[in-house]
C-alpha cells in the first residue's frame, strides 16, 4: 500500500477508534454491573441540522445534516452522519460518516454542546472544491429542550476539505429528538431462570425494506448541460420506517443509480406516512418524503427532491410483507421528474419502549438480536486497465458505516449474518465516488479471540472518475479478526470488486473497527 494512503487510512482509523473505544470503555462498566438484572436503556437522538457554506468565488450552498447519535454516558454520544445540497448549484454533493459530541447542562432546559463529524463524499462535479473527498466538520452551539418529542440549537460550526479548497465557518440551526432503545453491549441474552414479569412493556412497530424502483422519466427533461436525460433509471436502496402509533410513521430512505446511464446518482429521502389497514394482512400506504438528491448528470438544481406516492403492503408471513408503490418524483424549479413504480420487501418487528430501566422479566417477551456497526476504512487498487479516469495508477481510499445483522439458528460452527455497507472516497482525487451495498455472509471462529468471514455484496456505486457503467457493482471480503473485548473488534479485509456493466474492477483490502451489541425484538 504506497505509504500516503497508508498514512491517511490510520489516521482516519485511529481517529475512529480512539472515539469508538473510548465510548465502549466507559459504557461496559455500567452493562456488567447491571446484566444479572437487566438492561438501562440507550439513548438515542436524531438530529437535523441546516447551514450554509461559503464556496471559494463567493458562491453559497445550502447544507442539510441528519445525524443519529447513540448515548455512550450521560456527556457522550456516538453515531453516523450525513450532509446533502439542498440550496445553490451542488445538488447532488452528499456526505457520509462518522460523527461524536461532547455535551454538559447549564440549566434543566440549556445544554452547551461540541462535536466532530469525519467522513467522505462530494459530487456535482466539484472535485476541485473537494479534492479527495475527505470532509472536517466541528462545531460548538447551545440547544434548548422544549419538552418531549424536540431539542432546538444554534451555534457555530467550521467545515474543510483538506485536500480541496472549501473552508467555511457559518451559524448552524438544529432540531433533534431523542427517545431510548433497550440495547446491551456484547451479545448475550438473559441469564438462564428468569420467570416472565407481569408489568409489560411497550412496543414501538418498525419495518426494514429492500427496494426496487424503476423511473419512468417524461420527455423534455435534460440534463445538466442540456442534454435529454434517458427515459429509464433503475435504484436500488434500503428504507426504515417507525411508527408513531398504529398507523402513522416516520421514514428514511437511501438509494442509488444502477441502470439509466446516470451512475452516481442517489437520493436520501426522510418523510412520513399512514398506514390504513383494509383487510388482515392488507393495507394501503400514502407517504411522501424530501431531501438531497442529484449525481449522474442528473438536474436536480440545488438538490431538493420531493416525492409522495400511494402503496399496496401485502403480509406474506406473520413478520414479512411485499408492498408496490407508485409515486411521483420532483425536483421542485428544475427540470428532473420521474414516475416511479417500486417493489418492497419488508421485515416487520416490534422494539421495546423502556423510559428507565429494563428487567430480564419485562424483556421475556422479546427474542435477542445480535448486532454488528463496522466502520470501515477500504483502498482501491487497479483492477482493470480503465478502471478510472484521470490517473488509473493512483488508488481510491474510502470509509464508512456497515451493520451487520446476525441471523438467530441452530448453534453450529458458522454464525451468518446479512449486511448492508455505505462509502465514500476520502483521497485520491475521487471525491463525489459513493457506493451502497447489501448482502450476506459467515462467519467462524479460530480461537477464543481470533475469527475468519467471507461476505458477498451487490449494490450501486458512482461517482469520482471511477469507470461504474450503469452503477450496478459486486464486491466479495474475506476477513479476519480479533476480539479486543465482548463488545469490540478489529478485522483486516482483502476483496474483490467489480462493476457488472462497466470498466471498474479493484482489488481491496481494509481495515476496520467493529462493535457488537445486543438488540431485542418482538418474539
Amino acid at each position: 500500500m504506497p505509504k500516503p494512503v497508508l498514512m491517511g487510512t490510520l489516521r482516519v482509523l485511529a481517529g475512529l477508534g480512539a472515539a469508538v473505544a473510548t465510548g465502549v470503555c466507559l459504557a461496559q462498566s455500567e452493562y456488567d454491573l447491571t446484566q444479572t438484572h437487566g438492561i438501562h436503556p440507550t439513548g438515542i437522538t436524531w438530529r437535523l441540522t441546516d447551514e450554509t457554506w461559503k464556496l471559494p468565488g463567493g458562491d453559497r450552498v445550502g447544507m442539510v445534516g441528519g445525524n443519529l447519535l447513540f448515548d455512550v454516558n450521560r456527556n457522550f454520544k456516538l453515531g453516523v452522519g450525513s450532509y446533502g445540497a439542498l440550496r445553490g448549484n451542488l445538488g447532488g454533493f452528499i456526505t457520509l460518516g462518522v460523527a461524536a459530541e461532547l455535551h454538559e447542562r447549564i440549566t434543566p432546559s440549556l445544554r452547551g454542546e461540541a462535536g466532530v463529524f469525519v467522513g467522505g463524499g462530494g459530487g456535482h462535479g466539484a472535485n476541485a472544491l473537494v479534492g479527495g473527498g475527505l470532509m472536517l466538520r466541528g462545531h460548538a452551539g447551545l440547544s434548548y429542550d422544549l419538552g418531549r418529542y424536540c431539542r432546538v440549537g444554534m451555534g457555530l460550526s467550521h467545515v474543510a476539505f483538506p485536500s480541496g479548497t472549501i473552508r467555511s465557518t457559518q451559524p448552524y440551526l438544529s432540531y433533534e429528538y431523542s427517545f431510548d432503545s433497550v440495547n446491551g453491549h456484547g451479545w448475550g441474552g438473559a441469564p438462564e431462570g428468569i420467570a416472565a414479569s407481569d408489568k409489560k412493556l411497550l412496543v414501538r412497530q418498525q419495518e426494514f425494506a429492500l427496494v426496487a424502483h424503476a423511473y419512468r422519466i417524461p420527455n423534455g427533461v435534460v440534463q445538466i448541460g442540456g442534454a435529454p436525460q434517458h427515459p429509464n433509471m433503475q435504484l436500488i436502496g434500503a428504507e426504515w420506517s417507525s411508527y408513531l402509533d398504529e398507523r402513522w410513521f416516520l421514514k428514511l430512505a437511501a438509494d442509488g443509480a444502477m441502470g439509466g446511464q446516470s451512475s452516481g446518482y442517489m437520493q436520501i429521502l426522510a418523510g412520513g406516512g399512514y398506514r390504513w389497514p383494509i383487510a388482515r394482512g392488507t393495507a394501503v400506504k400514502l407517504h411522501a418524503a424530501l431531501g438531497p438528491a442529484g449525481g449522474g448528470g442528473v438536474e436536480t438544481g440545488g438538490g431538493l427532491l420531493v416525492s409522495a406516492g400511494l402503496a399496496l403492503q401485502q403480509n406474506i408471513s406473520r413478520r414479512n410483507a411485499l408492498e408496490v408503490t407508485v409515486e411521483k418524483i420532483s425536483a421542485p424549479g428544475h427540470s428532473f421528474n420521474a414516475t416511479s413504480l417500486s417493489l418492497k420487501l419488508s421485515h416487520q418487528f416490534g422494539l421495546p419502549a423502556a423510559n428507565g430501566f429494563a428487567s430480564w422479566g419485562e424483556l421475556s417477551r422479546f427474542d435477542p438480536q445480535h448486532l454488528r456497526v463496522r466502520f470501515p476504512s477500504q483502498t482501491y487498487f487497479k483492477g482493470s486497465s480503465n478502471w478510472r479516469t484521470g490517473s488509473t495508477k493512483n488508488t481510491v481510499g474510502n470509509l464508512g458505516v456497515q451493520l451487520d445483522y446476525f441471523i438467530p439458528g441452530p448453534s453450529s460452527s458458522a454464525n451468518f449474518f446479512l449486511t448492508g455497507q455505505g462509502l465514500a472516497a476520502f483521497s485520491d482525487g475521487a471525491g463525489a465516488y459513493m457506493t451502497g451495498q447489501l448482502g450476506a455472509g459467515a462467519q467462524w471462529p479460530l480461537a477464543a479471540r481470533w475469527f475468519v468471514e467471507g461476505e458477498g455484496l451487490l449494490g450501486a456505486a458512482g461517482g469520482g472518475g471511477l469507470a461504474m457503467g450503469s452503477g450496478l457493482v459486486a464486491q466479495g471480503n474475506a476477513s479476519v479478526g480479533y476480539r479486543l473485548s465482548k463488545s469490540l473488534s478489529l478485522m483486516a479485509t482483502a476483496g474483490y470488486m467489480k462493476a457488472l456493466r462497466g470498466d471498474f474492477a479493484a482489488t481491496v483490502l481494509g481495515m476496520s473497527l467493529a462493535y457488537q451489541f445486543t438488540a431485542f425484538a418482538e418474539k
